[in-house]
């Protein structure tokens, strides 16, 4: 597969913007050169489009696949396996984010449990110490349940919510008096 100068441009910022996200770089563009493609596209041309070693390609598509965000598309006549990924915007970013809070929060939260159980239970932490570590559990927690209410939101509910952006705190109560206040300077 040939990459045009907007291709080649998308592919190797999206490369840029995974390593600086604590994705591999590979990874990424290789998503990238798949989410931009008309058709699938075998291991092989990834690896000579790329211009990447073909094993690099291999786990880069095995940690595509894990995430959800690429998958194995059947080809007539061609018994190699054919990669594409998904072209949902939405569903893309829902399997991102419940990844990432799979990867990374919800093992924080674990963790702070046990952090905040040990620290009440020990006699030696500090009372202010264990403050911050109930306050971060308590902020993880209401995050990750505020996101487990709205991934089951349906999707023209979410896009309205994005549209509106700053105008949903109107229908916060807090939000308006706290918004006065501002307002007045108090």
């Amino acid at each position: 597969m040939r990459l045009t100068p907007a291709m080649e441009r998308y592919v190797l910022h999206w490369g840029e913007m995974g390593a600086r996200w604590s994705v591999n770089r590979s990874v990424a563009q290789i998503h990238a050169l798949l989410y931009l493609a008309p058709r699938p596209l075998t291991a092989e041309e990834i690896a000579d489009t790329l211009a990447i070693a073909r094993s690099n390609v291999s786990m880069s598509l095995k940690e595509l696949l894990a995430w959800g965000l690429v998958q194995r598309t059947p080809v007539r006549g061609d018994r190699r396996d054919h990669f594409e990924a998904l072209r949902d915007n939405w569903e893309i970013l829902t399997r991102i984010v419940e990844e990432r809070k799979k990867r990374e929060i919800d093992p924080t939260l674990s963790i702070l449990r046990a952090c905040a159980m040990e620290a009440a239970a020990d006699g030696q932490t500090a009372a202010e110490t264990r403050q911050r570590i109930e306050g971060l559990l308590e902020f993880l927690e209401t995050l990750s349940l505020w996101y487990d209410q709205v991934k089951g939101l349906p999707r023209p509910v979410l896009v309205g919510l994005m549209r509106m952006g700053g105008r949903v705190a109107r229908f916060v109560p807090r939000a308006r008096v706290a918004g006065k206040r501002r307002a007045r300077g108090g």
